[in-house]
């Protein structure tokens, strides 16, 4: 776009890191494709907006918070009064930031920058995470024909598979070449079998109570753990013999590539984030789906499963004793890990930050040029 204006983009994605992250990997890849490109990020004060956008750079402009209740009860009949405000106050930033196009990745940070793009006939493009889409983007999806998600079989109208976008740390990441010195950073020996275990930014109470109450067993299987607690959460593990494989406890990891590579194989949650990011690393997983809202975290991982990169094991079913007789096998069977893992990576979609790119600023062109007065 060399001798026009600035590209100008709002992203909506806020509230949870899973709608957060691909949104901030959107803007950078924007700004590779074009250093110009001025983007505004849409959030509230009620998530990790503030925390985490800010961080990657970005304007950040706060609009109401709308949680739809799930509830019949006073919540939900003040909701539209509190949606129409929402709506007003994303379309005073879209007006401020003189937006061409507004990129929404879902939650309730989304539906109301929809509302305000559409009243402005201002184009729209949806990116669909997860394999049940949210009540935004189902209703995004009905106002425009750019509609994009992380796999197949999602059930929008108009919807392209894209993956999701990610950062190229981790879409780049070399995780044999990096391996040693990720051993290193966290205490680990090079040689032998790691497990990842995390539960999020917050952790998992059952993944942290299954695999921390099964460290004798990996033990004496001479297999070593790296346990990305989350934040606040405890945990516990049986003090073991010097001469014992490392089980390395941490809170919280600032960088999780370093993570991944010093991991053979990882126990997590299987929000669609977690999924891409362990499918571009060619990472072999337990997925221990949350099981609220009916079970739809499973959806992410099914894909995965299916192509034989992953196991999948109900929440309730995840304890100790599985780990032994089912995960240890796994973990000490060499020849299965490098399948797994080549079938992990079969799932991945590296470059879905830079496509994604260049049809949000094809777009832009396009609309330029419709309304050239604009």
């Amino acid at each position: 776009m060399i001798g026009e204006p600035a590209p100008r983009v709002v992203v909506a994605g806020g509230h949870s890191a899973g709608h957060i992250e691909p949104a901030m990997n959107l803007a950078d890849a924007l700004r590779r494709l074009d250093p110009t490109t001025e983007i505004t990020a849409l959030g509230t004060v009620r998530g990790l907006d503030t925390t985490l956008i800010p961080a990657r750079g970005y304007p950040l402009e706060l609009i109401p918070p709308v949680p739809l209740s799930r509830k019949i009860d006073t919540d939900l009949f003040r909701t539209p009064s509190r949606l129409l405000d929402s709506i007003r106050v994303a379309g005073a930033v879209l007006d401020r930031s003189r937006a061409e196009i507004v990129v929404g990745f879902g939650g309730y940070v989304a539906l109301p920058a929809y509302a305000a793009a559409r009243r402005r006939r201002l184009p729209i493009v949806v990116h669909e995470a997860n394999a049940r889409p949210g009540l935004a983007n189902r209703v995004a999806a009905r106002m425009t024909t750019h509609v994009f998600t992380a796999t197949g079989g999602v059930r929008l109208p108009h919807a392209i598979p894209l993956g999701i976008p990610m950062r190229p740390s981790i879409t780049g990441l070399d995780r044999r070449a990096l391996r040693s010195a990720a051993r290193r950073r966290f205490g680990l020996r090079d040689d032998g079998v790691v497990l990842l275990v995390t539960g999020g930014s917050q952790g998992a109470g059952t993944i942290n109570a299954a695999v921390s109450g099964a460290a004798a067993a990996l033990r004496a299987a001479d297999i070593q753990v790296l346990h990305i607690t989350g934040s606040r959460r405890i945990v516990q593990v049986p003090a073991g013999q010097p001469s014992d494989p490392p089980y390395v406890v941490v809170d919280y990891v600032d960088e999780m590539r370093y993570a991944y590579a010093a991991a053979d194989f990882t126990v997590c949650r299987s929000g669609a984030m977690t999924c891409a990011e362990l499918s571009a690393v060619g990472m072999p997983a337990t997925y221990v789906p949350l099981p609220q809202r009916g079970g739809e975290q499973a959806l992410n991982a099914e894909p995965i499963v299916a192509g034989g990169g992953a196991l999948l094991v109900d929440n309730s079913e995840f304890d100790p004793a599985w780990i032994e007789t089912d995960l240890i096998p796994v973990l000490t069977d060499p020849e299965q890990i490098a399948a797994m893992s080549a079938r992990a990576s079969a799932a991945g979609a590296p470059d879905a930050d830079a496509a994604l790119a260049r049809h949000v600023l094809a777009t832009i062109t396009r609309e330029r040029r419709r309304r050239p007065c604009s």
